[in-house]
Order: structure tokens, then sequence, then C-alpha cells
């Protein structure tokens, strides 16, 4: 019988050398691990390693940062000495470009990519969320946390006044006009964010914001694979907007009363309160009493996401099947999101020269309180007041201002109802023939529908009804987008050295939206919400209306290269547009750029700290064409006026057409290296671009004598300029621990170099020669007037403890001439860091998130802060005669607000988050075939637990993260105290694949 066991019956040693397959030099560092086990080792400064095994089916597993893992079975032997190669996949990785793929070694253009991965590493409601701190050059802007809500993406900036900034997205090959917020995050398998014009001039009319690529996950031939994606949460408010309580209030309001004259000086009295405060007041002081009308709003909120997928095939045919449902309740009361998705990814071979598929997805989501904030007005009630009565009933009036309705009456149930339904089909449809060998063509079909309703409904008894009949009103919309291409692609390769594709593309893409509408008062009961609104006593409005347009174009474009060192690109799009006039409704944008993959000269063939560099060059032009339909053409408006002495309805001019409007052109010059050192260890990209954005669609004012107040032309010129490094690292790997960096690092510089009078600012419109597209213009604020500045104070017409302002002329008189340039929300720099650790099974990541140098206007420091004694205000240091600080001014019942107090709402907004932590705990194989399972993967995650920024440790703001513009006029977005609050999310999941 011992004859008989096997060699390796107990613990036996397993020695050996690893050398590099270039060179023969013995690899330090090299991992080696006993496959299935948590037993392991690495090389010593030789190469040489040692480690014991058991039983003779043993596999050794080697790896190494740099090289191609090696699996080897032990058998009866005790030496194991391999070579070792390196692992070019980096290089031959392919990435998607548009209109198909390429390898990373034969790129020209600026493409960011972010990977599934990351991706999942964040519980994110919207896949633009995942590109946040993970793309140089994109800059991803979320204010507040309302479920459901978009963020903003502008990539490399700014070009446009009116035009759209929102860059194009194109999903599984089709360009969408509806946007990407119904697409779910777990379904995308990468995307690709294309910078320059080498990679965007391919999209012509729509690439001038940059083009976002995404590419959703499809199956593969072999075992079909069953995955289990689930997670759930809970959501915490991170801060709160500080407002005074009661005892707070009540001084305030004495000091309001102080300064005119109305309250004496000194302590409070009794008998001096009775003169200032009504009698809820008065009870309210003397038991102490103070509302949190805030608090009552807020919740603790809930997140889940489920999902299972299966996928598989056979060589002819792949699937990738998915379902998802995914909540977020919010932490405002009355607002949430759901979504419900289900997609369907298909590929079919017919015969080795055919092949079709689909990408279909179906989506239903509801999302209630899209346009539902209490909070401003909660911040705002008096803290004194009582908002039950003794029987506990909601008192609508908790204080003798009728102006200030109880906050609480808003989220009684059924009292406001803001919902909205939306369902959307998309579909991408292709068919692909090889006609000879190399020539392929492929037809893509993309329908995308999209339905949205939107029902909303205010009861008697709330603030925008005031005891008044209640108010509904229903809107719907209904979107059918399609886009038809045909691509011809030849593939050949010449004398093995000289590599040729060429790409050639027709594309129509037509969009109809219809809208319709109704709006009414008295609905005669309240359970009828916006369901029946014809019984209402009054129809306020009826409207319906349709907008189409249609885009025709042709594309070719030509790659390039020798011997996968030299590389060219070249393309030429021509889009005709229906948006503008007959005469230019066609615009023209080429490109070209050059590569040189220099670490495949032969001069750096025997440095070996250099795995790859490659230098980029591109020079193109886009356009962009966003703006509403039938701007070309002067359109009637309705009008009422006296026919024979009764009303009658008519038509007048309603708009000057401008029949010359054509394509607003953005040229990019983009120099780019790509490199990688010491087996892959530290890699990236660094990138330099200059845009100049000419023929800038934009509105042109008229002198009013004209009766117009003006038209949509083309003028001026603006510019952005800017740097981006993106680099990942691998700073340990040894004994099993591994640990990854990766570093993105922005920089933008937008300016505006003509307007429609050459290099002449517009004060009125708020655009200066120099500076970014938009800028926050007006007086600074540099303290206030103290005691012993009176005299000073009144030659500037103001009084002490009212704001100072600088007199930047020294004329001694504030006027418009004193309004300077502040700052602009464009930030100096935009950096993220993500960290990852690997040790036996178990990971760590945190990922960090800075703007630096951001300017950002808080609306609430001036809404929230009137100081005139009748609302509630801010929890700030005021000025009085006891307390002279600079920071805010005297409170005044004698004023709707302060004087300059527009001063007050201006901050530096740098900040740095926390945005996930993530630690997860993968289960070995061993123990997971046990259970069933070929994978399971337990994790927890805690997204945005820490914003540091001296908005809110010194102002008390909540998150200075807000979006750059609000929509295509490009005015600065203020933070309102309506926006839900930032908020940190704990979640638990499990990654399970049978």
């Amino acid at each position: 019988m011992m004859g008989m066991m096997p060699v390796f019956a107990q613990a036996q040693t397993v020695t050996g050398v690893i050398t590099s397959a270039e060179d023969n030099t013995g690899l330090p560092g090299v991992t080696v691990v006993l496959k299935n086990s948590t037993a392991g080792t690495t090389t010593d400064a030789d190469g040489k390693y040692s480690i014991n095994v058991t039983g003779s089916n043993a596999i050794l597993v080697f790896s190494a940062v740099g090289f191609v893992i090696q699996e080897v079975p032990v058998g009866n032997r005790s030496t194991i000495n391999i070579s070792m190669s390196a692992d070019l996949k980096t290089l031959n990785e392919v990435v998607v470009v548009g209109y198909g793929t390429q390898k990373k070694s034969q790129m020209t253009g600026a493409i960011s990519s972010v990977s599934a991965r990351e991706i999942g590493e964040l519980p994110v409601t919207n896949a633009r969320q995942a590109l946040q701190g993970r793309a140089a050059g994109v800059d991803v802007n979320q204010a507040g946390s309302k479920p459901g809500a978009a963020p903003q993406i502008r990539i490399r900036g700014r070009r446009s006044f009116n035009a759209s900034n929102d860059p194009l997205f194109v999903v599984d090959g089709i360009p969408l006009a509806g946007g990407i917020d119904d697409i779910n995050p777990n379904d995308i398998a990468s995307m690709e964010v294309l910078k320059d014009a080498s990679s965007t001039a391919i999209y012509g009319s729509r690439g001038a914001n940059g083009v976002v690529i995404i590419t959703t996950k499809r199956g593969t031939p072999g075992k079909t694979t069953v995955s289990i994606d689930t997670y759930a949460g809970v959501n915490q408010e991170l801060g709160r907007i500080d407002v005074m309580n009661g005892p707070e209030f009540a001084e305030y309001k004495r000091e309001s009363r102080r300064t005119g004259g109305n309250y004496p000086a000194g302590p409070a009295t009794a008998d001096a309160d009775a003169r200032i405060f009504e009698p809820v007041e008065l009870e309210s002081i003397q038991l102490g009493r103070s509302t949190d009308y805030p608090a009552a709003l807020l919740r603790t909120g809930a997140i889940q996401s489920h999902q299972v997928s299966v996928s598989g095939g056979t060589e002819k045919t792949q699937f990738n099947i998915s379902s998802n449902f995914f909540k977020d309740k919010g932490v405002v009361k009355n607002q949430d999101f759901t979504r419900y998705t289900f997609r369907v990814n298909l590929d079919h071979k017919i015969n080795d020269k055919i092949k079709v598929g689909t990408s279909t997805v179906a989506v239903y989501s509801l999302r209630n309180g899209e346009n539902f904030n209490p909070l401003g007005g909660a911040l705002a009630e008096n803290p004194l007041g009582k908002p039950y009565d003794d029987e506990g009933l909601l008192i609508f009036l908790p204080t003798q201002d009728g102006l200030r309705t109880n906050p609480l009456a808003e989220i009684i149930p059924g009292a406001i109802i803001d919902e909205r339904k939306s369902y959307r089909i998309f579909n991408s449809l292709y068919g692909e023939v090889q006609i000879i060998d190399g020539l392929k063509y492929r037809f893509n079909f993309g329908p995308d529908i999209n339905i949205n309703r939107y029902g909303r409904f205010f009861g008697s008894q709330t603030n925008a009804r005031r005891s008044a009949p209640p108010s509904g009103s229903v809107g719907n919309t209904f979107s059918f987008n399609y886009t038809l291409e045909n691509i011809l692609t030849y593939t050949k390769q010449f004398n093995q050295v000289h590599n040729l594709n060429i790409t050639a593309l027709q594309s129509y893409q037509r969009d109809n939206f219809e809208t319709s509408g109704i709006n009414v008062t008295g609905i005669p009961a309240e359970t009828q919400q916006f369901y029946n609104l014809g019984s209402a006593s009054q129809v306020n409005s009826v409207g319906t209306g349709l907008t189409e347009w249609a885009l025709l174009s042709y594309m070719a474009r030509v790659n390039y290269d020798y011997k996968e060192k030299y590389l060219l690109t070249a393309t030429m799009r021509a889009d005709g547009s229906s948006r503008f006039g007959a005469n230019t409704k066609f615009g023209y944008f080429p490109s070209v750029a050059v590569g040189w993959n220099i670490s495949s000269e032969s001069f750096l063939q025997n440095v070996r700290w250099l795995d790859m560099a490659k230098l980029r060059l591109s020079y193109g032009s886009t356009g962009n064409q966003a703006i509403n339909p039938y701007q070309t053409q002067p359109l009637l408006s309705r009008t009422s006026y006296a026919w024979d002495n009764n009303a009658a309805f008519g038509y007048r001019p309603g708009s000057i057409g401008n029949p010359d409007l054509r394509w607003e052109s953005s040229a990019t010059a983009n120099a780019g290296l790509d490199f990688s050192f010491f087996n892959g260890r530290v890699s990236g990209a660094l990138e330099y671009y200059v845009t100049n954005t000419t023929d800038l669609l934009a509105p042109q004012p008229l002198p009013n004598s004209t009766g117009f107040g003006g038209f949509t032309t083309n003028i001026g010129h603006t510019r952005n300029k800017g740097i981006e490094l993106s680099l990942s690292t691998v700073n340990v790997d040894k004994g099993g621990f591994v640990w990854r960096s990766d570093f993105m690092f922005t920089r933008n510089r937008e300016e505006i170099v003509e307007l429609a009078n050459g290099k002449v600012d517009d004060i009125a419109a708020g655009r200066f020669i120099g500076e970014p597209l938009s800028v926050v213009f007006d007086f600074r604020k540099i303290g206030i007037w103290q005691t012993n500045e009176a005299d000073e104070a009144a030659r500037y017409q103001s009084k002490v403890g009212e704001i100072k302002i600088e007199d930047i002329n020294n004329d001694g008189v504030i006027n418009a001439d004193d309004r300077q340039i502040l700052g602009s929300a464009i930030p100096a720099f935009v950096a993220g860091l993500t960290n990852r650790f690997e040790y036996k099974g178990i990971d760590l990541s945190f990922f960090l998130y800075a703007r630096a140098g951001q300017f950002i206007t808080s609306g609430f420091h001036q809404g929230n802060n009137a100081l005139a004694g009748r609302y509630n205000n801010l929890d700030i240091d005021y000025w009085t005669p006891n307390n002279p600080t600079n920071e805010f001014p005297r409170p005044n019942e004698n004023q709707e607000s302060p004087r300059y107090s527009s001063t007050l709402r201006y901050f530096d907004g740098s900040f740095l988050k926390v945005r996930n932590i993530n630690v997860g705990y993968n289960v070995p194989s061993n123990v997971a075939a046990k259970l069933g399972m070929q994978s399971l993967r337990i994790y927890s995650s805690i997204q945005q637990p820490f914003i540091f920024s001296e908005y809110r440790t010194k102002y008390k703001g909540i998150d200075p993260e807000v979006e750059l513009d609000n929509g295509p006029s490009n005015e600065n977005r203020s933070i309102g105290s309506d926006l839900s609050p930032a908020t940190s999310i704990f979640t638990f999941g499990l990654n399970i694949r049978f």
C-alpha cells in the first residue's frame, strides 16, 4: 500500500528560477501561488523561489506585472524553472472607436476608457456618474442627491454660448438623441470618451462637444453563465443648511428692531418682547419651544439594485440577457426613483459571410418629486411658530404671516403629486456581410421610442394654492428617433508591412417629437388628483406641439500604418442638417492625425525599462447643430385684438428668421504621448490641446424699435486649451499583495476671443474678452462698515453695520463702474485618484475626487439671508455693536434684504471628496464550487462619506459641487436652498456567478 501512495503525500518543497524570455535574466518579485489555496511566495533578487506543495495534482500559478500569467502542474517534479514572456495585451487591447475598433498601439486619437470594473465600484443611478474623476478631460458635476437626477458632463470645457455643450452619446453604434439616462450601468462593458478632432471628426456635426461611446455586454461562446448582482443600502444626509432655532431667531428679530430704534439696547425684556412678537411667538419663547421644520421633511433614504443576467452561446449564436430592478428612495420625503430594465443582446452567424444581431433594451421608470422642492420654504419658516394644535392636527398658518404656510402641509399624503412615468425602447439592429476577403458591409438601424407622462397636482392646503381650489396638469411627450447607416470597411495588409483600413459611411437620422398638455384649476375632489381634469371648473391652458429635424451624413476615413510603427488617420465628413438655411445646410469636417510608436524603433529595443512610447499629433474640425429647429424661419405668434368691438384672435410676426444660419465649427489641435514603463508598472497618457470655436450660434440683440428682441445668428470666437494626464501605477506586487493606483488630472482654460463687435466686451450679457464663457461680474464685498468708520461710510451713502464695497476706481462713489469679475465656475484643475489593494481574496479600493479654484454662487446665502427679522435666516455671524464682525451685515427690519446682498453669495468652491470606499472578499473557488457557484464576491461600499471644503467648514454650506451652467444660456447655476442635500450611501452587495 505504501508503494502506491502519491509521491507528495506530505508537504514537499519545489524550487526553481524564473527568467525573462527576452534576455534570460532572473525576474525578482514574481508571485508564486498554489492554486485554490492561500499558500504563496515571491522570487528573490535572482528570480529564485521555494514553496511547499501537497499532492501530485498541485498547480503553481506564476504572475508578475507586465508578464503573461502561467499555470504549471507540479506532477512529481521538485524543480520547476520557467521563462516568462512580456504581456503585450495592453498594446494589443482593442478599444472601441467611431464605427469600429482599433488596437491601442494603432490609435492616433485622444481617447479615455472606463471599464465595467470601474463602473461597478460605485452604486450609481446614471452611467454619466461613472465618468467622474475616471476620464481625463471629462468634467462631471451633480448638485444634490435628488433621485433620478442626471449629472452634467462637459468634455474639455464649454465652447458655445447658446447651442448645447453636451457631448454626443453613442450606444452600441447608434448615436442617441434621447440621452443615456435610461441605460442601466450594470449592462455596460466599457465607456470610451473621444476628445480630439481625430477621434470625434468621424461624427462630424455632433462631435464638437466630444463623444461618449457606450458598449454593452455581449455573450461569448462557451458555457452559459448566470450572474446575480445585487446590493442594498441606506442614504443619510451629509450635513444640513444651518438656520436659526427658536432662541436664536428671537434674538435676531430683536436686533433687527434695535437697528430701527424699535427695541431697546441691552438684554431682552418681557415688555419689549410683547411689542414685537405675536402671541404664538411669545408662547414659544416662554416654553422654550422651537420647531425644526427642515428635519421633519427629511428621512433616512434607501437604495437597492437587483440584476440577473444570462450569457453564453455557441460559435454561431451568442446572447446576453439581463433584467434589473433599481430603486432610490431619497432623503427628502416624496422624492424617489424606480427603474425596471430588460435587455437582450443577440449575435448570430447565418454562415461564414453573413452575421446579424440586435441590442434591445426596454425601460420603465417612475420618478416622484422631480420638481418637488419643499426645503427652501422650510428653511425660511419661523421656528417660533406652532405646527400642530393641541389635538395633533396640522396648523396651516403656524404664525400670522400670511405668506408663510406650514411646510409640513407639503408632505401630507396626496397634498402634492409630482410624478413622471417614462417608457423607452431602444434598439440597435445590424446586418453584416463579408463581400470579399477584407471588404465588409454593415447595415445599422437604430429606432428609439421614448414616451413620458408628467402628472402634477396641488391640493388646496399647500403653499402653492394657499386655500384656493386645487390645481393639476398633465403633460405628455412622444419621441421617435431613428438612425439608418450603411457602412463599408476594407482592411488589407500589403507586403506584411503596410496596413490599410478604409471606412465609408452614409447615415440618415430623423427625429419626431410630439408634446401635449393641459393645465386646470378648480378640481372638485382632491382624490381625483390629475386623473379627471375635465371635471375642473377652469381650464388654464391646452397645447400640443410637433418638432421634427433630420440629418444626412457622408463620411470617409483612412487608417494606414507602416509596420504598426508610423500611423496615419485621415477623415472627412459632410453633414446636412434641416436646422440650417437652404444655402447653408451642409457642413464639412476634415481631420488628420499621425502617430509614431517610438518604442518600436531599433535604437530603443535594448532599453529594458521602456515598454511603449507613442507620440500622437492631430488637427481637425467638428460641428455643432444643437439649437432648436426652425430658427432659420420667421415664425408667427398668436395675438388678441378687437374686431368690431368683439374680442378676437389673430397672428403677428413673432420672430425674425435667418436663412443664412450656418454651422458652428470647432477646430482642435492635439498632441498626445502614450507611455508604459517597467513592465507595465507605470503607464498612461499625456495630452495638450487647443480648440478654437467660430461662427458661434448665439442670439443677436436688436433695437426695441424693430419690434423684436433679436434673432439667432453666427457670431464670435471662443478658445479652449488645456492639459490632461492619465496615470496608472502598480506600486506593490509582492507576496500576493498588490497595490494599484489610477490618477487623472485635467486643467482646462476657456476664453472668449471675439464677440459680435470683435474684441469688445458685452457687459450687458456678462461676456468679456479673455474670460470664460460665463463669469461672476458684481461688486466685491471687503467687509462691514465698523463703528470707527461712520464718517467714511456716510460718504458712500452707507451706515455702520452695512456691507462695505470695494471702490475700485477710488472716485468716492459706488456705482456700476465698480463691478468687477470675481471668478468663474471653471476650476483651476480637476483630479481623481483611485487606489486598489488586493490580498488573498480581499480587495479594498477608495476613490478621491477634487476640484480646485472654482468660484461658486451659493443662492441661499442671499435668498435665506434677508436679515430683515421676518423669515428665518441662516445662522450666521451677523454684525452688532457688541459683535463687530466683517462677515455679515446687521439685521434691519426696514429692508427687504441688505444693500449689496448679492455679494454675500460668492465663495471659493474648492473641495476634496472621498467619493467611494469599497471593500470586498472573493470567496475561494473551491468553496464557491461547494456552493454550486463559479465565483462569489461579497462587498460593502460607502459612497461620499467625506467632503472637505472651506465652504462647508467655515460658511456652513453643504456641497460645493455644482453644475457649470444652467442649460444653453451658460448662466452660472447657483446652489439653491431647495436642492436635495448631499448624502452618504452605505451599501452591501453580492456578485454571484453560476
